[in-house]
């Protein structure tokens, strides 16, 4: 298999898809009780932490990919 490049806001925004499935799932078997104003908010602000996390990760990568390729200025 290929190596690829670690991206931690996929990995948050799989991690919080996971959770809000689990926990429709135990709350539509019956084992927990569980209002919709937990889930949307918990999914929402998890999607939105996952973008951050994805925005500060692709400028950090460009700003070491732009410090080390040559400049094409002179």
């Amino acid at each position: 298999m290929r190596r690829h490049e670690f991206q931690p806001g996929r990995m948050v925004a799989g991690a919080v898809l996971l959770t809000a499935g689990v926990l429709y799932l135990l709350d539509a078997t019956g084992e927990a009780d569980l209002a919709w104003w937990v889930i949307v908010p918990l999914t929402m602000g998890g999607l939105s932490l996952a973008a951050m996390l994805g925005l500060v990760t692709y400028s950090v990568r460009r700003d070491r990919r732009d410090r080390i390729s040559p400049s094409s200025d002179g």
